[in-house]
């Protein structure tokens, strides 16, 4: 009877992730973004289409890419940006030189984070979810952070279930019917995932509905315009798609 302590804590664990999910599902549902407002159905700029599809490191990475086709700043493929004309022509601009510091050079994936978290990605963040069209950054977390608990639900109950194989009588095979028990939190795990992907999936992207539709609507026709809907996989420069893929050693704290 020693696998009866594992069923019931997978059991436990299997409810309260999936009672989690289901109550921030609601939540989010009743936050959901209000009706467009006027003008909110306007072409997007590029970096509201940038925020949109990818987030606050989207709008940083056009606006490099957008300075380095200016030859504002240069971005190496060895993963350094380095100022050349250190006068910024928007608020972009200034935060990404901002983020590069006095020193006029810092690698691009320390750029990149400082950046995005940076006052201007923030007010356009804003604006975005207060028209609609973006989806609240704590309502993103907590469907994220529900789905991930049920994930790890899901596998503490086929770890659990391996478990207790090892522990039942040699006289039982692993398909006896005390092991049929583990199969009941595991359908419900998986289910409230299969479900989660059609319900919940509208809150675990930067868009919202609204927001979704628009970028459907837009067609790159410049670099860009692609770099702000597709990332930075869509340049056709390896050399800058490299500078803007590989983090540098000292972005990730090693001096």
């Amino acid at each position: 009877m020693l696998w009866v302590p594992l069923l019931l804590v997978t059991w436990v664990a299997a409810a309260l992730s999936c009672v989690r999910l289901c109550l921030t599902a609601v939540a989010a549902a009743d936050h959901r973004p209000g009706p467009e407002k006027p003008g909110s159905t306007a072409e997007l700029t590029l970096h509201e289409a940038a925020f949109l599809a990818g987030g606050p490191q989207r709008v940083a990475e056009l606006t490099l890419v957008s300075m380095h086709r200016r030859q504002r700043v240069l971005l190496a493929h060895t993963g350094w940006a380095t100022v050349v004309r250190p006068d910024g022509g928007d608020e972009w601009e200034r935060s990404v030189l901002g983020a590069i510091g006095p020193e006029g050079q810092s690698p691009i994936a320390a750029v990149r984070a400082g950046a995005s978290a940076d006052q201007p990605v923030r007010s356009l963040a804003d604006r975005l979810v207060d028209s609609g069209l973006a989806v609240a950054a704590d309502t993103r977390a907590a469907v994220l952070g529900a789905l991930r608990a049920v994930r790890a639900s899901t596998a503490l109950t086929v770890a659990l279930a391996a478990a207790a194989v090892l522990l039942l009588p040699e006289a039982h095979t692993p398909g006896a019917p005390e092991l049929a028990w583990f199969g009941l939190p595991l359908v419900l795990t998986t289910g409230c995932l299969v479900i989660a992907r059609f319900e919940c999936r509208p809150y675990t992207g930067w868009a919202s509905p609204a927001g979704q539709r628009l970028l459907r609507r837009l067609s790159p026709r410049d670099p860009l315009s692609a770099v702000a809907v597709g990332g930075v996989g869509t340049l056709d420069d390896p050399a800058l798609r490299a500078a803007l893929s590989t983090p540098h050693p000292r972005a990730l704290g090693i001096r």
